[in-house]
C-alpha cells in the first residue's frame, strides 16, 4: 500500500508511455501502484502471479517490470530468474517490492539481477523515482543501441564509399597507365614513338651526365624500303616493320635501354651506360637475328631479304656537350653507313 496521497506535482511530472508490469498477489497493491503509475503517463498491466506474470510478458513484454518477492507457488525471485534466463526477456529491468527490510533479501534480489528493490510500504515519490530512474536508464540504453547501430550503418556506409571510391582510383589509374602507354608508344610497331624517345633521351642525358657514365646510340634504317613498299603493297610493308621491330627489342634485354620507331622506317636505340664495344655487340645481335629471320626483298638491291643500315655514337654527357650532338652524330653515322653500300653499320669517328 502506498503510504500518503501522490501530490498533483508529482503525476505532472513524467510522462514517459512506458508500459510497466506490476506482479503482486495483493490486489490493494496492484491497485494502488497502477493508479500513481497510470496518473503519472505511463501504460500499465497487472498479474497476480508468478505464472500470470510470466504469461503476460510472453506475449508482449513490457519496459520495466514491478515485482513482489513473496508470492505463493513461484515467488518474485524465482520469476526473475526466468526472466533473466531467457534472452528475449533478459535486458527487462525488475524492481523488486518487498515489506522486508533484511539485507540478505536484497542482497539476493540483487543476485538474482534485479535492478532495484524497494521496500513496503511505498512512498510515493521514491515509487515514481525509482521508476522513471530505470525508464531513464533504459531509454540511454536504447539511444546507445540506436546511435551504435547507425555508427555501424554510417561505418558500413563509409567502407562501401571508401570501396567504391578505391575502385574508381584504380580504374582511373589504370586507365592514366593505358593513356601513357598510347601516347608512348608507337600505334603500328607498339615500341616507343618518337615523342617519348626525345623524352628519355633527354633524361637519359642529364642522369649520365650527373653519373659521369657512358650513353650510346643507335640509328638503323630498313635498307631500300621504298622498295619494298612499291613491291609487296603497304600493308606487307607494315608487317614488316612490325617485324623488324621485334628483331631489335628482342635483341635490347635491360629495362634502362629503350627501343623507338624513329621515323617511317627508321628504330633508335637508347643504350644507357653502355660504350662502343657493348653498342656493337647488340648491332652484331640485330643484324644476325634479322639475318636469320630472312624476310625476302625482292625490290633490293644488295640482297634478296631485309637488311639495315646502322649508325652508331657513344660519348660520356658532359656540361660542354647536347644530346642534340649525338643525334647529329649517330645520324651522320648512319648516312655514311648507306654510302658505303648499306646492310653495314659505321660509328660515329669523334664520339667513337
Amino acid at each position: 500500500m502506498l503510504e500518503k496521497p501522490i501530490r498533483k506535482s508529482i503525476i505532472s511530472d513524467i510522462s514517459c508511455y512506458a508500459t510497466l508490469l506490476i506482479v503482486d498477489d495483493h490486489l490493494d497493491n496492484v491497485r494502488s501502484l497502477a493508479l500513481l503509475l497510470s496518473d503519472s503517463g505511463y501504460l500499465v498491466r497487472k498479474a497476480t502471479s508468478g505464472e500470470m506474470a510470466l504469461e503476460t510478458i510472453r506475449i508482449a513484454k513490457p519496459d520495466l517490470i514491478l515485482l513482489d518477492v513473496r508470492m505463493p507457488e513461484m515467488d518474485g525471485y524465482e520469476v526473475c530468474e526466468r526472466l533473466k534466463a531467457n534472452p528475449s526477456t533478459c535486458d527487462v529491468p525488475v524492481i523488486f517490492l518487498s515489506a522486508s527490510h533484511e539485507t540478505d533479501n536484497k542482497i539476493q534480489a540483487f543476485a538474482v539481477g534485479g535492478a532495484d528493490y524497494v521496500t513496503k510500504p511505498f512512498q510515493a515519490e521514491e515509487v515514481l523515482a525509482r521508476v522513471r530512474h530505470q525508464i531513464t536508464i533504459l531509454q540511454q540504453q536504447q539511444q546507445l543501441l540506436q546511435q551504435q547501430q547507425q555508427l555501424a550503418l554510417q561505418n558500413c556506409q563509409l567502407r562501401q564509399e571508401i570501396k567504391q571510391r578505391e575502385q574508381v582510383e584504380a580504374k582511373l589509374q589504370q586507365a592514366n597507365l593505358q593513356l601513357q602507354h598510347l601516347a608512348n608508344t608507337d600505334s603500328l610497331t607498339q615500341v616507343a614513338n618518337r615523342r617519348c624517345f626525345d623524352a628519355v633521351l633527354a633524361q637519359e642525358w642529364q642522369r649520365l651526365k650527373r653519373e659521369q657514365q657512358p650513353l650510346s646510340l643507335i640509328l638503323c634504317d630498313i635498307d631500300y624500303f621504298k622498295q619494298y613498299n612499291d613491291c609487296y603493297g603497304h600493308p606487307a610493308g607494315d608487317v614488316c616493320l612490325q617485324r623488324v621491330a621485334q628483331v631489335i627489342a628482342g635483341c635490347v634485354n635491360r629495362p634502362a635501354d629503350m627501343v623507338a620507331r624513329y621515323g617511317g622506317e627508321e628504330f633508335a636505340i637508347i643504350l644507357p651506360n653502355t660504350d662502343l664495344a657493348g653498342t656493337v655487340s647488340i648491332v652484331e645481335a640485330i643484324r644476325a637475328a634479322l639475318e636469320a629471320l630472312q624476310i625476302p626483298h625482292a625490290g633490293s638491291a644488295i640482297a634478296a631479304h631485309i637488311t639495315l643500315s646502322l649508325g652508331i655514337a657513344s660519348l660520356f654527357p658532359t656540361s660542354s656537350s647536347s644530346c642534340q650532338e649525338l643525334l647529329a652524330a649517330v645520324d651522320a653515322a648512319l648516312y655514311h653507313a648507306k654510302q658505303q653500300g648499306r646492310d653495314t653499320w659505321i660509328a660515329a669517328p669523334l664520339l667513337a
